[in-house]
């Protein structure tokens, strides 16, 4: 694989511009590597599917639309070359570190907060993505609980009907949840998507870093969910956010259900512990609304 990406980075990347390439090493894993060039600078390459990749580079365009770059850093898409049948997305190497997370709420904040100004009077998106590995829909509903239920959940139960789940049986549980939603009527605001502790970091500047998004128009609370699911933020976070734009007093009444989603995918992907945790989370829901 090395050979190729360093064939395919010479031959079809015009961001070298006539430098080499001179060191080329996995991180990580197999499908990210940091390219080191003749010129000093360095890159950071992701390979997947062309399709996966070309929907991760629009989301971080988006994102980087409605970032405030004094508080938060979205790596620019620098291009795209093909590696066999997959490809590469070449970004600029960023080095994370463990910093005061304080910039970074704030940041995600005020990008929630500028997009949500915009306006926009309908929650989805306009083509079919991914959830880590998994399928994201497109469409686009006035509703949010309709948005979210049939857009992120049902979606998703769906795909859970192979290891037991029937989404037959739970079509009153989803009824519920839709009217539920649509009292909490959230502004609609562009979020990252996929807001776990790897997506998320602090550079040596003390500004907030977003990578690998999977972009919606949704409830913001959906990011801030997230990353109370597997960890890796701080109360500064918190005490960031709330700072720039502080959320309403019972937001942490719709923490589980926003992470049902997440449980799900990761279940439908990976199954194990995920399964008995969405059991689980239908448990609490059905307790809480019906």
């Amino acid at each position: 694989m090395r050979t190729q990406l360093m064939e395919a980075l010479q031959n079809d990347c015009a961001e070298l511009q006539g430098c080499q390439c001179k060191t080329l090493d996995p991180v990580g894993s197999a499908s990210t590597w940091r390219a080191d060039l003749s010129d000093g600078r360095s890159l950071f390459l992701k390979l997947a599917s062309p399709a996966m990749l070309k929907v991760e580079a629009r989301g971080l365009r988006s994102l980087k639309h409605w970032a405030d770059p004094a508080l938060l850093f979205i790596p620019d898409p620098l291009g795209m070359v093909p590696v066999g049948e997959l490809a590469a997305l070449i970004l600029p190497w960023l080095d994370f570190g463990r910093g005061d997370q304080y910039g970074l709420g704030r940041g995600l904040a005020r990008l929630h907060r500028t997009s949500a100004d915009a306006g926009m009077d309908r929650f989805g998106w306009d083509e079919e993505g991914f959830i880590g590995l998994g399928p994201q829909p497109a469409g686009w509903l006035s509703s949010w609980g309709d948005a979210f239920v049939t857009l992120r959940l049902t979606p998703q139960l769906q795909l859970a009907s192979s290891w037991g789940l029937a989404l037959d049986q739970l079509e009153p549980l989803l009824a519920a949840t839709r009217v539920w939603l649509d009292q909490h009527q959230p502004l609609s605001c562009l979020v990252h998507g996929d807001l776990w502790g790897g997506n998320a970091s602090v550079l040596a500047d003390e500004r907030g870093a977003l990578i690998d998004p999977a972009c919606w128009w949704a409830d913001r609370e959906v990011d801030l969910a997230m990353t109370r699911l597997f960890g890796g933020f701080s109360a500064r976070f918190y005490q960031g956010y709330q700072q720039e734009w502080p959320l309403d007093t019972n937001y942490q009444d719709r923490i589980d259900v926003y992470n049902l989603y997440h449980l799900l995918n990761h279940a439908n992907l990976f199954g194990g512990s995920y399964k008995q945790q969405c059991l689980t989370a239908i448990s609490a829901m059905r307790s809480m609304l019906l």
